[in-house]
């Protein structure tokens, strides 16, 4: 990750000083490069500490903290900004998609209920056609009913002559063997 505002300006004046490898890291600096690669926009920069390039007797000298933290705060805004306006349009987006599918489910929905109402009137018209075809034909049921019944008492009297017959056939053998 790149060092961006006060943390690459002490790196620049760090690794400028002829000191450099000797010099004690800074400790937020330390937290900083070690940390798990996220910027903590709550921190407030250390003032830079620069070594001096003179021989003053090694006295360090310290530079006035200028608020540079202000633009990286307004980029990481701006970027959260731009970034809550994706995941907001994607929600809104997919809400819209959610509702555009609901309304082509209930037209899919109203379109096979009218089928169905269609079929439906068919059927019962249909039913009606052949309840009004089995009226017209009650009375040839009927007179069915009627033959059936007859053709069965003539069977009956068919059987009670046949076994009458057989008696006087029986009878008759009897008194012609006499």
């Amino acid at each position: 990750m790149a060092a961006t505002g006060d943390d690459a300006a002490a790196m620049d004046s760090i690794s400028r000083s002829p000191g450099a490898q000797a010099a004690p890291p800074n400790a937020t600096e330390d937290c900083r490069s070690q940390g798990d690669g996220s910027e903590d926009v709550k921190e407030t920069p250390a003032p830079a500490v620069k070594k001096p390039t003179n021989s003053d007797g090694g006295v360090e000298t310290a530079e006035e903290a200028v608020e540079p933290a202000e633009p990286d705060i307004n980029e990481l805004c701006a970027d959260m900004f731009e970034k809550m306006s994706v995941f907001l349009q994607g929600e809104l987006t997919a809400t819209c998609e959610d509702y555009r599918l609901l309304e082509n489910m209930n037209k899919l929905t109203g379109l096979k209920y009218m089928e169905m109402k269609d079929i439906s009137i068919n059927i019962s018209r249909n039913l009606q056609d052949l309840n009004n075809k089995y009226a017209s034909l009650q009375p040839y049921l009927d007179q069915i009913n009627q033959i059936e019944e007859q053709v069965s008492a003539l069977e009956q009297a068919a059987y009670k002559l046949d076994g009458y017959s057989k008696k006087l056939e029986a009878r008759f053998k009897k008194l012609e063997k006499r």
